[in-house]
């Protein structure tokens, strides 16, 4: 690594506070990175990126109260203004498709696990950094293995019940919303859950958004 780059300037947002003061001494012995700031809220980070101008957010996903990390994300990264955005870069311990889905879609570069290596970390950083992508190996598997699976195919009818069920509607408003029977909604529920691989109404809700079915 060239000696005479700049290092990258860190925000470091955790709710624990061993973790981040763990994370705190683990980065002053990086090379290259300089941790300008640390935050426990969601909304302690928002101030601080906006008056620390970080190049990199390295951000967890669970919070406590307030927003939590993936609406912290999706509002760093939309910030505007020519160079007002800082990347970020998720550490986390949650590795669930619906996890990694939803903080991509709010704008991260990067999504490493906190089982990662010292070296790891500190590589992703730096990629983070220049716009690159940093993935886990496991979250690399799951985001390709996602992309090869093939898309469920539903028909309209299902994907107007998938769209009532997202509204927290039950059978019975369903039917009268669509002007169908609360049987023939139930028929249709199975063959939904049949075709998405769930058995109850939260799962397919949530690997319709993970899988983009819905409007």
């Amino acid at each position: 690594m060239s000696t005479d780059r700049a290092p990258v300037r860190i925000l470091v947002c955790d709710d624990h506070t061993v973790v981040r003061a763990g994370l705190l001494a683990l980065l002053d012995s990086a090379p290259g990175i300089d941790v300008v700031g640390e935050a426990g809220t969601g909304e302690e980070a928002l101030a601080l990126a906006a008056r620390l101008t970080p190049d990199v957010v390295l951000m967890d996903l669970q919070l406590g109260e307030g927003i939590d990390g993936v609406e912290t994300t999706r509002r760093l990264t939309s910030s505007p203004g020519p160079g007002a955005s800082p990347h970020v870069l998720v550490l986390t311990t949650y590795d669930t498709d619906a996890d990694i889905t939803r903080a991509i879609e709010a704008g991260a570069t990067g999504y490493l696990l906190k089982a990662e290596r010292a070296d790891e970390l500190f590589a992703a950083i730096h990629a983070a950094a220049e716009g690159r992508t940093a993935l886990s190996a496991p979250v690399a598997g799951r985001v390709m293995a996602n992309l090869r699976r093939p898309r469920p195919t539903l028909t309209d009818r299902e994907r107007d019940i998938l769209t009532q069920l997202a509204r927290g509607i039950g059978n019975r408003d369903i039917a009268r919303a669509l002007y169908i029977s609360e049987a023939t909604v139930k028929t249709h529920l199975r063959r939904i859950y049949d075709k998405l691989g769930v058995d109850t109404r939260a799962g397919a809700v949530a690997v319709a958004k993970e899988r983009r079915l819905l409007p």
